[in-house]
């Protein structure tokens, strides 16, 4: 069954295509596969390397880690590393299961934005008002 999910065609640059179900097979440290983006990687090899500990991989393993990799603001380096462990894409069906969360890019980007720099400038600015506003207060009195 696992053989007539893999769809050879593509050529060698789109890679085998897996259903979700399989990547979900593939969830512990002798075997981790995880989902970002639409592409399949087998991050097996990298879990004892990964800076945050072989245990945030093996959360995500078995299943789309889009979200998270997005929310912790990966740089460019970890993004060009991915390339190295990529085995192949979802199955165009399981994507349409998921709706548009693997294929719009720009909403994880917008969603990281906001948390990476507006709410902290926003928090800093407040910060120096409130501070500002308790110096006036201490030189009056």
């Amino acid at each position: 069954m696992e053989a007539g999910k893999r769809a050879e065609g593509g050529g060698e640059a789109a890679g085998p295509v897996f259903t979700l179900q399989e990547v979900a097979r593939r969830n512990c440290s002798r075997e981790a596969w995880l989902v970002i983006h639409g592409r399949v990687y087998d991050v097996t090899r990298f879990l004892e390397e990964h800076p945050g500990g072989e245990e945030v991989l093996l959360e995500q393993a078995g299943k789309d880690a889009t979200e998270s990799f997005e929310d912790v603001g990966h740089s460019t380096d970890a993004r060009e590393m991915l390339k190295q462990y990529y085995i192949g894409e979802v199955h165009p069906h399981d994507r349409k299961k998921e709706g548009s969360k693997d294929q719009n890019v720009t909403s994880s980007g917008q969603a990281s934005f906001w948390s990476t720099w507006l709410i902290p400038i926003f928090g800093a600015l407040v910060i120096g008002l409130m501070y500002r506003y308790y110096m006036l207060e201490g030189r009056s009195s």
